[in-house]
């Protein structure tokens, strides 16, 4: 008999397979990235349906393969049902989905990436949050947990406010990081900065932000 592997994990992205079946990409604390097949997920009352939903977070019991695993059991935590009503939170989180799916790795420490991740949602659902200021603290903090985050900028004048954001971005724990707010001024310079550092460090287009207004 196969043994099986437990992982605490969020689904990132979920493709049809065959007439009934999904591949689902999931970001787990203990293996990284892993790629699992959910068998008749896609039957109407089949027990992974929703579970094998982007955004599910939980615990995924897995039987492991050569080259994948394979779904048996799943308890989801975490739904994120809002991201299914709000369409400007859902689309923020759809793009954190992809940076993660771009940046993470099977087998890599990821346990500071899938918690930037599940804070990150968490915040897009908070009411008293400006998605745009999120979207700005989750991309400085991915460059800074990925260790390509550069500090402060050397060239330009900025605000007060937005070098104290800075600073607070970058050695702030991941579960205090959503705890401020800035004003509007402050926030289209962090928008400029983190703009700036994302097109160079990261260099990559990610297709979800061109349905982010």
């Amino acid at each position: 008999m196969k043994d099986f592997v437990e992982v605490t994990g969020m689904v990132l992205t979920a493709t049809p397979v065959g007439e009934s079946d999904k591949r689902v990409v999931i970001l787990t604390k203990e293996r990284g990235k892993i790629t699992a097949f959910a068998r008749g997920a896609r039957r109407p009352g089949s027990r992974f349906l929703a579970a094998t939903n982007p955004f599910s977070f939980g615990e995924f019991k897995l039987y492991e393969g050569r080259n994948a695993y394979t779904l048996a059991e799943v308890t989801i935590q975490n739904y994120f049902e809002q991201m299914r009503t709000d369409y400007d939170a859902a689309m923020y989180g759809m793009y954190f989905l992809e940076v993660m799916d771009y940046y993470t790795r099977e087998n890599n420490d990821e346990c500071e990436m899938l918690k930037l991740l599940y804070q990150s949602l968490r915040a897009l659902i908070n009411e008293n949050l400006d998605n745009r200021l999120v979207r700005c603290i989750f991309e400085m903090k991915t460059l800074v947990i990925q260790g390509e985050f550069p500090g402060e900028p050397k060239e330009g004048e900025w605000l007060e406010g937005t070098l104290y954001a800075i600073g607070f971005i970058m050695n702030t724990p991941i579960r205090s990081l959503y705890t401020f707010g800035v004003k509007e001024n402050v926030l289209l310079e962090l928008q400029r900065i983190s703009e700036e550092y994302c097109k160079r460090y990261i260099g990559h287009h990610f297709h979800s932000l061109d349905m982010i207004i």
